[in-house]
């Protein structure tokens, strides 16, 4: 797919990680997990694609977590108090 969308998917988490970082948004908040979610699927996708097998388990472990965290808040479950929301 290239480096644009490297890039592109790499902003998305990164700019999730630095708000969060400054607390301008809350790790276990969907203004957090969703940008993970498409950020790391991106990034997965194009892993894939390219064959890069390390690349491809940590963007699919990320977005697998992501996705576990954010069904954790719409289902009202919420994330364990000692989880950081920050891993990946």
């Amino acid at each position: 797919m290239g480096v644009v969308v490297q890039v592109a998917g790499s902003l998305v988490i990164l700019l999730a990680f630095g708000l969060a970082q400054l607390g301008a948004i809350d790790v276990k908040s969907k203004r957090y997990l969703l940008p993970n979610i498409v950020g790391s699927g991106v990034l997965a996708v194009d892993a894939l694609l390219e064959q890069q097998w390390g690349f491809l388990l940590l963007e699919a472990v990320w977005a697998i977590v992501s996705v576990a965290g954010l069904i954790a808040v719409l289902t009202g479950r919420g994330l364990r108090s000692g989880a950081s929301g920050t891993a990946g």
